[in-house]
């Protein structure tokens, strides 16, 4: 940590931007007694990791919504550019991951280069990322839950599966039960052991990429080429609705879609041999949902019109219109699947911020204390694991997915920014992975990420400035108090 030269003592204004170095970072999280988190994840687990991060809302949902909305067959488009600015960025945090295996992800690597003040930001940021996503989902994840059950015959009271503040010109209910309670049984796995969580999610994203697979085979007998004429409709007169400006629109709002392959970075400290699995775990799982995103879309927008597909559904919705009714229910076991190892992700990267956040004291200590069992945060992923499940209860999909893209963009840029920093700062670190063509990559994706920021409503904005305001607040009144007596 830096010091003040002349007495020794962090003065406010050094403070804030106050780093630790690589060797600090690292040392710190060998040091102290008692129980450490388990290295239970190999390559294959971390790519599991990932996939079942980033196959779920994105691919089930966004895809008819984007489809229909912005880009039209485009869609294929916006998948692959907000999967190419990914790309660069996946590639920065490889090389961060590798150089520091400790949990935290983009939080300590900005501590690393940016100083403390940055870092708190970014972790801020990152519970738009992990939180609110998880929330988000999960609320995706009992529409789908709910459509299952009426399909049996078994029809929930609405009240008691509709958001309590819903979205303008939709009738509110009392609370969503469902997205609740998979979140409060998720955070339970979670905290009950990373292996036994880890195993679950290899099953489940077994099963969705085996569904993902059949719709993309069996669907493609089914496309008219006509559906896809033309590839990019002529815009409306209106920004982001139609047009090039709408496969932009349309990418930075899949870029949803992709935020889970930086969950692998979050388990380095609990990654086998992290300087070789971690970088694996993130480009692999990257690279393989990329081309079944582009797949699905290519798929879905040739089985049916894209005006069609503006639908909770809007897989099933193509699959029905193949004439096989049983498909559809394939769909829908295969976005459960999706959506419940999306939430598993997403917790599971929350806490493991958390708990870098808390050994800094940036955060309360319950946050970074261990079970003693177990190896895992439990006491943290249960306290989020509730938060989450109340955010997932009282507000709907509209509302709570509105600030995870921007939130995660901005984290991601700043990533990139770490790489270039380092790179001229401690150019004697040994990188066990290199980004290839520094600065140029890291450049592009901070560009990138830019663009698709621009992209977003100035709403967006205005909300990011606020939940920034409230946690430099936090960061004044608690996280600078405690880390300035150390």
């Amino acid at each position: 940590m830096v010091h003040d030269t002349t007495t020794g003592a962090r003065t406010p204004t050094r403070q804030l931007f106050a780093r630790k170095s690589v060797e600090q970072i690292l040392a710190e999280h060998e040091q102290g007694e008692g129980v450490r988190l388990a290295r239970a994840l190999g390559p294959v687990s971390l790519t599991a990791l990932g996939i079942g991060g980033i196959i779920g809302a994105g691919i089930f949902v966004l895809t008819g919504t984007v489809a229909a909305n912005s880009a039209g067959p485009g869609v294929v488009l916006s998948f692959a550019l907000a999967g190419l600015a990914c790309a660069f960025v996946a590639l920065c945090y490889a090389e961060l991951a590798a150089l520091i295996p400790v949990a935290g992800s983009a939080y300590t690597y900005t501590y690393a280069t940016l100083g403390e003040l940055f870092a708190w930001i970014i972790g801020w940021d990152l519970v738009l990322e992990y939180g609110l996503g998880a929330a988000t989902v999960a609320v995706g994840w009992a529409g789908y839950f709910n459509r299952v059950l009426s399909g049996l015959g078994v029809a929930l009271p609405p009240q008691w599966t509709t958001a309590m503040f819903a979205a303008p010109g939709h009738a509110g209910g009392y609370f969503n039960i469902p997205a609740a309670l998979v979140v409060l049984a998720l955070s339970a796995l979670l905290a009950r052991g990373t292996r036994e969580s880890s195993m679950f999610n290899n099953f489940i994203v077994l099963v969705k990429l085996a569904v993902v697979l059949i719709v993309i085979v069996f669907g493609a007998s089914y496309v008219d080429t006509a559906h896809w004429t033309p590839l990019v409709p002529e815009n409306t007169g209106e920004f982001g609705h139609f047009g090039w400006s709408g496969v932009m629109r349309g990418a930075s709002i899949v870029f949803f879609s992709y935020i889970g392959f930086d969950a692998v970075s979050t388990a380095a400290q609990e990654a086998e041999l992290p300087q070789r699995d971690v970088p694996i775990g993130i480009i692999a799982s990257l690279f393989i949902c990329t081309i079944l995103f582009i797949g699905v879309a290519a798929v879905a927008t040739g089985v049916v019109s894209y005006t069609e597909l503006n639908v909770p559904d809007p897989i099933a919705v193509a699959m029905d219109a193949t004439g096989a009714s049983w498909m559809a229910w394939v769909v829908k076991i295969g976005a459960l699947a999706g959506l419940t190892t999306v939430i598993l992700a997403l917790l599971f990267g929350q806490t493991r911020v958390f708990y870098s956040m808390a050994h800094d004291r940036l955060l309360p200590p319950v946050f970074a204390r261990l079970h003693k069992s177990w190896g895992t945060p439990a006491i943290s992923q249960m306290v989020v694991g509730v938060l989450v499940a109340i955010a997932a209860g009282l507000f709907p999909i509209a509302i709570l997915g509105e600030m995870v893209s921007i939130g995660t963009l901005s984290a991601f840029a700043l990533v990139c920014g770490a790489v270039i920093y380092l790179r001229r700062k401690s150019p004697e670190l040994h990188r066990p992975f290199r980004a290839p063509g520094i600065p140029l990559v890291p450049i592009i994706g901070i560009l990138s990420c830019f663009a698709l920021m621009a992209a977003l409503p100035i709403e967006t904005w205005i909300r990011l400035f606020v939940w920034m305001a409230v946690g430099l607040a936090f960061y004044y009144f608690y996280g600078s108090l405690r880390t300035r007596r150390r």
